[in-house]
């Protein structure tokens, strides 16, 4: 079972990136779905997640706005819409999904399943 995250790069301030998340191994059409982001020196951080269904998203309320979180129609595939993008969004980020249990989906703690990250840097 496998999440490999990918699209991270380099951009100028106010510019845009699309990441993507694939599930391998297994399907994960079901499963809640999120990315999370980590500057240095900083605590890993919720950015947006999808519900099992699709049908719900969810954003951290400082994103919001600038980011947006979809999946393809299959359900395995996680995207990461990233807008208007500002220094202080330079990150690792990472995708992450929960085949089992519950919890909220804004908590790291809460999906058993991570991929590998990748980095995004804005240049001011």
């Amino acid at each position: 079972v496998q999440l490999q995250a990918s699209g991270g790069g380099l951009v100028q301030a106010g510019g845009s990136l699309r990441l993507s998340c694939t599930a391998s191994g297994r399907t994960f059409s079901r499963a809640a779905m999120g990315w999370f982001r980590q500057a240095p020196g900083k605590e890993r951080e919720f950015v947006a997640a999808s519900s099992g269904s699709g049908g719900d998203r969810y954003y951290s309320g400082s994103m919001k706005g600038r980011f947006t979180c979809s999946r393809d129609s299959a359900g395995n595939t996680l995207y990461l819409q990233l807008n208007s993008l500002q220094p202080e969004d330079t990150a690792v980020y990472y995708c992450a999904a929960r085949l089992g249990g519950q919890g909220r989906l804004d908590s790291a703690g809460t999906y058993d399943n991570w991929g590998q990250g990748t980095l995004v840097t804005v240049s001011s």
